[in-house]
């Protein structure tokens, strides 16, 4: 709809960003204070203006620093768009398509972000229903951002999302009824987590003869048994998170974010307690393999870096390199 180089209101398109099935997303100059900004159009532009103002003003209700911000809306020459932060990064989509399965304090580190955003947007009512890698931004700095609410509602108490709306590897088994509820985006959290872990979805789109097993939980193949090094605590935590009744999952984020938590000090005190064999056993070792050496790393990684990630004050997690907790704003 826009093209680069071109100028609307106070704004000047400097190239697309992408495109999806809500709308496409451009990013910007605002010349005016010669910031970087993200304008997102959505693709059906002449419904009711009320409708077009439902996502930024369910946006505006979020402020929180894992949660992509909404600056403003506004309508120039017969168009309306939302302006949003610029994020200078990837999708955590891309991250995994690069990188395959993540190393554990990295998945550990994207995961807890993710947490406290939802968590956030759980506490003021408002339901993801289409949360996914895709969806998800990495900054250059390692903060996570999560993006997209486009699909997103308010949910009431009691009450649930009604229409069939989400990507389907991701969905849970009650949204391919056109019922959503927080619990749902657990579920999406949990598939996101599994493929972090793994590399690869639990499971292809569901055909409709797969629904019943979907249902059943029978589509889903441990994480564990797709890798080995995967702790039994992060697999049991995957599986609570993607169980198909709803009554036995996560019911909140907050719920699954204090479980990562204590399975991540349970893994790092067990790594950092492991004995060490002394000067006189080496002669008597076999040389160390590859696997081996890359494991030896792995822990030396994780013992650097599970102190600097979370706020001495407050505990949240942080992202790799902050220097002030974006959550109580106490110096690290």
């Amino acid at each position: 709809m826009f093209f680069r180089g071109q100028t609307i209101g106070k704004y000047r398109i400097v190239s697309s960003l992408g495109s999806g099935g809500f709308g496409a997303v451009y990013l910007a100059e605002d010349t005016w204070i010669d910031k970087k900004v993200a304008l997102k159009v959505p693709h059906r532009q002449n419904i009711d203006f009320g409708e077009l103002l439902r996502e930024p003003r369910l946006l505006a209700s979020l402020n929180h620093p894992n949660i992509v911000t909404i600056l403003t809306a506004e309508k120039q020459e017969n168009v309306f768009f939302i302006v949003m932060e610029y994020v200078a990064g990837e999708t955590l989509e891309a991250v995994i398509e690069r990188e395959g399965s993540l190393d554990l304090v990295h998945m550990m580190d994207l995961t807890c972000q993710v947490c406290n955003g939802v968590d956030h947007a759980h506490s003021q009512g408002v339901l993801h229903r289409d949360l996914r890698p895709a969806n998800v931004l990495v900054s250059e700095s390692g903060m996570v951002k999560v993006a997209d609410f486009g699909t997103s509602r308010f949910l009431e108490v009691a009450g649930h999302g009604t229409t069939v709306i989400g990507s389907p590897p991701y969905m849970a088994p009650e949204q391919f009824h056109g019922k959503a509820v927080f619990a749902s985006d657990i579920y999406s959290l949990g598939v996101t987590m599994y493929q972090m872990l793994t590399g690869e979805l639990p499971y292809g789109t569901p055909s409709p003869a797969d629904l019943q097993k979907l249902m059943r939980g029978e589509l889903v193949v441990p994480p564990r048994a797709r890798n080995s090094r995967i702790p039994k605590e992060l697999n049991d935590i995957v599986m609570r998170a993607m169980a198909p009744a709803v009554g036995e999952r996560y019911q909140r984020a907050g719920e699954l974010l204090d479980d990562l938590l204590a399975a991540r000090s349970k893994w790092a005190g067990a790594r950092s307690t492991r004995p060490v064999a002394g000067p006189s056993a080496a002669p008597h070792r076999p040389a160390t393999s590859s696997d081996e050496l890359q494991e030896i790393q792995s822990r030396l990684r994780a013992r650097e870096t599970l102190v600097a990630r979370f706020c001495w004050h407050c505990r949240k997690p942080l992202h790799s390199r902050t220097d002030r907790c974006p959550f109580c704003g106490e110096a690290q």
